[in-house]
């Protein structure tokens, strides 16, 4: 007889208190469709605009109904004596915990800030729960775009030239920090939130007057604003995948339907086409994915990211734009779709990020946590 194997619990967290939460939604409908049910035994998270975790049978639905009524409120411990999703129930002497079903791996579908930047990754760390996707370290650096770039080129990784303003600093003296941002380069320039992805927040500028209303956009969703010389470029991507031993997927390339690959062109319109495998010599190909694990390993990724490049069409010089350690998982996602060309389709993926997940949990339980001289 064959052995039986135990399902794998799951718990996948969607939703969060980020610019890019309605992403995140289209992402875990994706990823909940892919998982096997019988392989996995899956708990749905959702997380609220304002930060409230939810628990249910179909919490993905409620939320894009906007219907949360019937959901129980729940949570993860950072104690890893009671790791696992707890309900919290409220009772005639108050509320109480009670453990709904532990927790094998998280897979954490969430986009931006509190999700994608370190913060719940330390919180599963803490409860000692395996996760999929970045640790504390890794997540942190590829958030923040402005820090990421200072590690790019300390490690002879080519960076566009930036300047990251703060916004208090703004907001104290517009007209310095100004002079400061157009010091970077001449006109145009992008400007975006530098703890943000999906285009959130992004304007091309041509002006100063440009240039003023960028920044107050983008420090609506961000104290830290990146100012970063624009060039006439092709957008290439790369999917890698793995923890000490990464693989990177086939080049693919973005043709946005908007001058730039806006919020809009990514999810809202469609019509951005994505080529796969990218248009581009061979040469540069490989040079695009030696360098996207080259940034991977700089900021100690696991599980995956996608590595965005900028191929100047005036020059061919290729610059790392960004890695985002959490990309979207959409049905129209570069992510996944590169990793399919490549020959891993997309439920197949799913089960090597989780697998992946487990085996970074074994390698960390063999740290010791006690000095024993």
């Amino acid at each position: 007889m064959s052995e039986v194997k135990k399902q794998i619990r799951v718990g996948v967290i969607f939703g969060g208190r980020s610019g890019e939460h309605e992403v995140s939604l289209m992402s875990a409908q994706s990823v909940l469709e892919a998982l096997d049910p019988a392989r996995y035994i899956v708990a749905q998270i959702g997380i609220t605009h304002d930060g409230a975790w939810l628990t249910g049978s179909n919490v993905l639905q409620a939320m894009l109904d906007n219907n949360l009524q019937d959901l129980t409120p729940a949570t993860i411990l950072p104690d890893p004596s009671r790791s696992g999703l707890s309900s919290i129930r409220n009772t005639p002497k108050g509320q109480i915990l009670e453990l709904l079903t532990e927790l094998d791996v998280v897979f954490p579908v969430l986009h931006g800030t509190f999700g994608e930047d370190g913060a719940l990754q330390g919180l599963l760390e803490l409860a000692d729960i395996a996760y999929v996707g970045a640790g504390v370290l890794g997540s942190s650096l590829g958030m923040d775009k402005g820090i990421f770039r200072d590690v790019m080129a300390a490690n002879g990784i080519p960076v566009l030239e930036n300047v990251v303003i703060l916004r208090s600093e703004f907001k104290a003296n517009p007209e310095a920090a100004l002079n400061r941002a157009e010091a970077v380069s001449v006109y145009p320039l992008f400007v975006k939130p530098a703890n943000l992805g999906s285009s959130v927040g992004i304007t091309k500028v041509r002006s100063r007057a440009d240039l003023y209303e960028g920044v107050m956009d983008a420090a609506r969703y961000d104290r830290r604003v990146l100012v970063q010389r624009a060039v006439n470029a092709r957008e290439i991507e790369v999917s890698v995948l793995g923890n000490d031993k990464p693989e990177a997927s086939v080049p693919g390339e973005i043709i946005p339907s908007r001058e730039f690959y806006s919020y809009e062109s990514k999810y809202i319109d469609g019509t951005s086409q994505l080529i796969i495998p990218a248009p581009i010599n061979v040469k540069t190909a490989e040079r695009v994915r030696r360098l996207a694990l080259k940034a991977y390993k700089a900021v100690d990724c696991a599980g995956l990211a996608r590595v965005d490049f900028l191929l100047d069409k005036d020059t061919s010089n290729v610059y790392l734009s960004e890695i985002n350690t959490m990309p979207g998982f959409t049905q129209i996602s570069m992510y996944p779709k590169l990793w399919t060309i490549s020959g891993l389709p997309y439920p197949a993926l799913i089960d090597r990020l989780i697998d992946l997940a487990l085996e970074r949990k074994a390698d960390r339980d063999q740290t010791e946590r006690r000095f024993r001289g």
